[in-house]
């Protein structure tokens, strides 16, 4: 155990804390998209059954103060009343398709003197604050209205300034209009008599959701924060006990093994050559391989061969030139 004594120096117990908070931390993080993604997708069947729900009407479902139930997101009303045009409420900085525009919410006025508030639709229109778009009429006189529900944004975006906001709230919209109003609104789908100048409809919401990928992205990121720490534990250790080494690469011993056998076997026994080439290339790639052992073989011979010839010139010739004769 002493050979992993060094993990418990201050460096590396920071380190291994570190990796602890991070992959804690990811772990969670995954855990939390996952989560997400079961709450999406009861989201999700609970707005494709009301979809797919025949309609009923607005006071069945909207009150004057009563915020939207999640079960009724997205239910499909109608309502029948007119439209107040001079309450009309321009809510900003809507893009479609990369395309600025605006929503326009227009208060339908119910029978009982109380309105629900319809988004009519999306325009295309610059995002200008004080611009104000020129508006297609809805139609005049009594209509019946058939929309989905929709809950009321919260926050300071849901803020009423001369008619204009950034975000649907049924009690803003009351406030700022002084009228009652049924809390939440209505995303409109279609009415009746139709307009002469219909405005973009509501974009449904869709069922494809990326929580699933983003989890596995956060639990792969925690368990490469615990594989790297122990990749580097690992290098330190045998760095500790090889300090005199350097893990060669199979191209360096491969290069420095040839090169031993051009010029080595002129100035090593070979006895020490094969200790050598043995100890650059490994017993697996000389050692073992008969082609590594003839060549070592044809080395060696050809050593002793330019020593004989090489006697009476009294140098000692290359192995190259000594086999050639």
């Amino acid at each position: 155990m002493r050979s992993l004594a060094f993990l418990l120096t201050r460096r590396w117990i920071l380190l291994a804390l570190a990796v602890v908070v991070l992959s804690t931390l990811a772990w969670q993080l995954g855990d939390w998209q996952f989560r997400r993604l079961e709450d999406r997708k009861e989201r999700n069947a609970t707005t494709l059954r009301n979809e797919d729900a025949a309609p009923v009407p607005v006071t069945d479902v909207l009150a004057p103060g009563r915020a939207v139930s999640p079960a009724d997101e997205w239910r499909l009303v109608t309502a029948v009343g007119e439209y107040d045009t001079d309450d009309t409420v321009i809510v900003r900085y809507r893009t479609r398709k990369g395309e600025s525009g605006v929503d326009v919410v227009v208060p339908l006025v119910l029978s009982d003197g109380t309105a629900v508030l319809v988004d009519r639709g999306w325009l295309l229109s610059d995002n200008v604050a004080t611009a104000t778009p020129e508006v297609p009429a809805p139609p005049a006189g009594q209509v019946t209205v058939t929309g989905w529900v929709r809950a009321d944004a919260e926050g300071d975006s849901t803020r009423v300034t001369d008619h204009s906001t950034r975000a649907i709230s049924s009690e803003a919209i009351g406030d700022a209009l002084d009228r009652p109003v049924l809390g939440g609104f209505l995303d409109l789908k279609a009415e009746d008599p139709a307009p002469d100048t219909p405005l973009l409809g509501a974009e449904l919401p869709t069922s494809a959701t990326g929580h699933f990928f983003y989890g596995l992205q956060w639990w792969f990121f925690a368990l490469l924060a615990v594989a790297g720490y122990v990749y580097l534990a690992y290098d330190e250790w045998w760095r500790r006990r090889h300090p005199d080494a350097r893990r060669p690469t199979a191209r360096e011993r491969l290069r420095r093994s040839r090169s031993l056998l051009r010029r080595g076997t002129a100035e090593l026994p070979c006895r020490r050559l094969s200790a050598v080439l043995l100890r650059e290339l490994g017993a697996i790639e000389v050692g073992v391989q008969p082609a590594g052992r003839e060549q070592l073989g044809v080395a060696c011979r050809a050593r002793r061969s330019g020593r004989r010839r090489a006697r009476g010139s009294g140098r000692l010739l290359a192995p190259s030139r000594a086999g050639g004769r």
